[in-house]
């Protein structure tokens, strides 16, 4: 499902990096990622030996307006940067870069849900009534990346049970849930909320 295709060394403030692109060898679907153009590519940002368990991990899907633009309408690009730095901090750890924004409708559809939010949908509300599932993401890709970089088992930075169950049934053991916790804002309290009581993240 998934191939190895680039890998580099990576210096970061967090420490040197191993850098990999990984490539799904297929034309994406519409929204399929940030660009919506050209092959499907994710990434893994490891640390030290990650062959064998249990590693620090997290799985982390793009958001090109929090983590390249800077918007406050969510907690991404904190979280994006609490992983590497806990990461950085064991000396040891994977962070698998999923290309599914806006929990896998597309960069579009984001911003398309961003208006639906301004006119008083939550954030899973204003996906249903674009006619999409609350949250289309996959996890067998990055259960793919893990096993192809030697990974056996993983100590899991998330607070998001669909992505628990998610990896383990796509193959991936959890030997434990960290909890992935940022500050929020006044701008993505409501979006945390909304994790909380509809999505059922654990605090």
């Amino acid at each position: 499902m998934v191939t190895r295709f680039s890998e580099a060394r990576l210096p970061t403030p967090n420490g040197e990096f191993r850098v990999v692109v990984y490539r799904t060898g297929q034309e994406v679907g519409a929204g399929g990622t940030a660009l919506g153009v050209g092959l499907e590519e994710h990434v893994a940002m490891v640390l030290g030996d990650v062959t064998g368990a249990p590693v620090l991990t997290r799985v982390h899907s793009s958001c090109f307006t929090g983590e390249v633009l800077g918007s406050q309408r969510c907690d991404c690009r904190a979280q994006l940067d609490s992983a590497l730095e806990r990461i950085g901090r064991e000396s040891r750890g994977v962070l698998v870069y999923m290309v599914q924004e806006g929990r896998g409708i597309g960069l579009g559809n984001k911003v398309r849900a961003y208006q639906l939010q301004d006119e008083g949908h939550d954030t899973v509300d204003a996906n249903l009534a674009l006619g999409f599932e609350a949250d289309l993401r996959s996890y067998d890709l990055a259960a793919g990346i893990l096993r192809d970089l030697g990974v056996s088992s993983v100590r899991l930075m998330t607070n998001n049970p669909a992505k628990l169950s998610g990896l383990e049934q796509a193959g991936v053991k959890v030997d434990a849930q960290e909890s992935h916790w940022v500050d929020a804002s006044e701008h993505s309290a409501a979006y945390l909320a909304v994790k909380k009581t509809k999505l059922g993240h654990l605090i």
